[in-house]
């Protein structure tokens, strides 16, 4: 039975995170702020007593075993992230368990493209490669051109950086930055100001930050003419 019982809201979703190490300490406790039930589950003592600390409801259990998951009515959640990374019989053996109770929506952390082939294959929706995500992301800022980088799994990215000389001086619409480097300029922070949303019109002056996003290979060209 869950825990939570089915929330009262349409729009109310319960969440079960399994795994608590840095990763999943981290995803249980961003959701719990956004709003959501969560419900975190760890097989070791320690980390379960650490975790209860900042999480309302956190559960010792041995999530490999689909018994076990029925007991806690893991079937019945929205969603439930393997947050398992380096025991990676425990996750494969997780997902498998989520899959068969009925879990209609899986997220699974992956160390590596086989390990996340696997997941994939034994019933995760979602593989995620957080390790591999941070190191894009650093490489990107220690460059020196991008001061944020975040990049979407079909090749997407929205990256921040400095405005080009090229573009100071004149509007949007008049350097042509879209047509010239495929990438579209969604928004335009001043310094000292708040962003606001870029249009043909906005004016870039020398200083500007700017919110870039298009295909992942375009805009890291785009931000190395800056």
């Amino acid at each position: 039975m869950n825990l939570f019982g089915r929330g009262e809201s349409p729009t109310e979703e319960t969440v079960a995170v399994i795994g608590l190490g840095r990763f999943g300490s981290a995803v249980a406790e961003s959701l719990t702020r956004l709003g959501h039930e969560v419900l975190a589950i760890d097989e070791r003592p320690e980390i379960v007593q650490r975790a209860s600390e900042t999480l309302t409801h956190v559960v010792q259990a041995d999530s490999t075993e689909s018994t076990v998951l029925n007991q806690l009515g893991i079937g019945e959640f929205d969603h439930v992230v393997v947050a398992i990374g380096t025991d990676i019989e425990a996750s494969v053996l997780t997902v498998l368990a989520c899959e068969e109770v009925g879990v209609r929506e899986i997220w699974a952390k992956a160390i590596n493209a086989k390990h996340g082939q696997i997941l994939h294959r034994t019933g995760a929706h979602h593989v995620v490669y957080p390790e591999a995500a941070m190191g894009e992301r650093v490489a990107h800022l220690v460059s020196g051109k991008m001061l944020d980088f975040i990049e979407f799994d079909d090749g997407f990215a929205i990256v921040k950086t400095k405005a080009p000389a090229e573009a100071v001086g004149r509007t949007l619409g008049e350097s042509k930055l879209r047509s010239k480097y495929g990438v579209t300029v969604v928004g335009v922070k001043q310094p000292g100001e708040d962003f606001t949303y870029a249009t043909p019109e906005t004016v870039i002056a020398e200083g500007d930050t700017l919110i870039v996003s298009g295909d992942t290979t375009k805009v890291e060209h785009f931000a190395s003419t800056t």
